[in-house]
């Protein structure tokens, strides 16, 4: 018996030590999983702003615009060079800007050592014309998409879509602004001169290992890489002065998994004047705007003479359970970008009540048919992403509601290709003002279920598909992705291609 106690009392301390041995390595990754850059930012490099694209305008009236995808190098900090991807240059690309009704073709030119494409994020144009993983353009190779411009004044967004592979490409740098202009939204009192008052704001996260970047993911996260340091437009540690009492900031969430709730450590109010797809009816009073991944806003801040404020992105109580806040980023800080104020200011014009009203339908009336959607990292509907499959076939000219659900323990979000689309209900209940504008994509965390309105005006292509997926592009890269094709009515989906290089221009 002597002996067996032993044994016992042996066991019992091996046990002890394990225990312990366990529960203080989960108390460090639990200490220190959680980033924030709050007041550990130098902000001494003044913000980049994208250079407007060249174009050149046809004798048809079709606005030209090149594109070429290429590597190089990148010097976020002075000496050290990062390898990166960029269109037309070494990191990100140029603002392409359209007015509502113009033609539009883009020489796009892979310069690269690996296919890629480019896609059109929050567009609505032809499938063929989409850039999804079917539009693939081979190194070397051009591709050359052309569409009619025919949606209201947005702040859009270009960026790769490979499938399997959309998280490295867009990390390593190639993303960037499309701006959609029309003639209402011109007339508007709103700061609108591109660089001075008006601000493209594209936010990424990064981890830097030495020069290069470090694009490894967290080993208790499941959400995709998570950085710990953010760029602007591509600067570090980025400021701006402004010479103007009310600035409009063109925000882009242009990170592969991390979502941001931006606001101000005042918590002065802003006016949020636009969301993905264009303007609100009218401004809204908030001192906080959500944005996951591929979600853009733009808002309108009031400075005052010689202050000094920093954008930051604040811990999100909305984010799931405690292990998903603190594994997944919800917990996270940043200290994004300064806004230095000159000691006098422009006047600016009190901003409009009223911005125009929504070209998306309304309620469920006039819907022809619902389909419901639930998101699992495994698949959407039980069902992983596969090239030759159409998983849902729509009529042009129709309205549908689309009901998506997250129950999957983890944050997701849900992007439509072609459409922008109404936020009807958010588990049950009339959406906040951040999600009653026109969207094309939306963050859903853990036990959400939201019902979209979608109008799809074609044209149609039972060939081609456009995709819908989880913009948290290592779960999109999994298989969270379903496809789509718009057919005319009594017209059946045909088989798509699958995945091949184009080589030649887009028709």
């Amino acid at each position: 018996m002597s002996r067996i106690k032993r044994v016992l009392i042996v066991l019992s301390s091996v046990v002890t030590v394990v225990v312990l041995i366990v529960g203080g390595l989960f108390t460090w990754l639990w200490a220190g999983a959680d980033v924030s850059t709050v007041g550990k930012v130098a902000f001494d490099k003044e913000l980049a702003i994208p250079p407007l694209a060249r174009s050149s305008v046809g004798k048809d009236g079709t606005r030209v615009f090149d594109l070429r995808m290429q590597a190089g190098e990148t010097e976020f900090e002075e000496g050290r060079k990062t390898p990166t991807w960029g269109f037309n240059g070494s990191y990100l690309g140029p603002t392409l800007r359209a007015e509502r009704g113009e033609k539009v073709r883009v020489r796009v030119r892979n310069s690269l050592g690996e296919a890629s494409t480019v896609h059109w994020h929050g567009m609505h144009l032809p499938a063929r014309m989409d850039g999804g993983p079917h539009q693939m353009v081979a190194p070397g190779a051009t591709w050359s998409p052309r569409w009619t411009v025919n949606q209201p004044a947005a702040t859009l967004w270009y960026h790769p879509h490979p499938h399997g592979a959309t998280e490295q490409h867009v990390a390593r740098g190639l993303a960037g602004l499309f701006l959609v202009d029309d003639k209402e939204s011109a007339k508007l009192a709103l700061p609108k001169e591109y660089g001075v008052d008006d601000l493209p704001v594209i936010v990424q996260d990064v981890r830097f290992d030495g020069a290069e970047f470090d694009h490894d993911h967290d080993f208790m996260g499941d959400l995709g890489f998570l950085g710990d340091r953010t760029l602007v437009n591509g600067t570090l540690n980025p400021y701006r002065e402004v010479h103007d009492e009310l600035i409009r900031l063109r925000l882009l969430n242009a990170s592969t998994a991390r979502t941001y709730d931006f606001g101000f450590p005042d918590g002065r109010a802003f006016a949020l004047v636009a969301t993905d797809g264009g303007l609100l009816e009218r401004p809204a009073s908030m001192d906080r705007v959500q944005l996951s991944p591929g979600e853009r806003a733009e808002i309108v801040v009031r400075m005052r003479a010689g202050e000094r404020v920093t954008l930051r992105s604040f811990p999100q109580d909305n984010y799931g359970d405690a292990w998903q806040r603190r594994f997944g980023g919800g917990d996270d800080s940043f200290d994004v970008l300064e806004l230095r104020a000159a000691d006098r200011l422009r006047p600016s014009a009190e901003l409009p009540s009223a911005l125009g009203e929504l070209e998306i339908p309304d309620g469920e009336g006039a819907a022809v048919r619902g389909r419901h959607f639930d998101l699992k990292l495994s698949g959407i509907n039980g069902r992983d992403m596969e090239m030759s499959r159409v998983d849902e076939t729509v009529t042009r000219g129709t309205t549908e509601v689309w009901t998506v659900r997250n129950s999957n323990g983890m944050p997701h979000n849900f992007h439509v290709h072609d459409v922008q689309f109404r936020v009807l209900e958010v588990n049950g209940k009339t959406p906040p003002p951040a999600l009653r504008g026109p969207k094309d994509t939306v963050f859903l965390p853990h036990g959400t279920t939201m019902k979209l309105a979608l109008r799809f005006d074609g044209p149609a292509d039972p060939d081609t598909p456009y995709m819908y997926h989880c913009h948290l592009l290592y779960h999109e890269d999994q298989g969270m992705m379903g496809q789509f094709v718009v057919v005319e009515k009594g017209q059946r989906a045909g088989i798509p291609a699958g995945h091949a290089a184009h080589a030649h221009d887009g028709r």
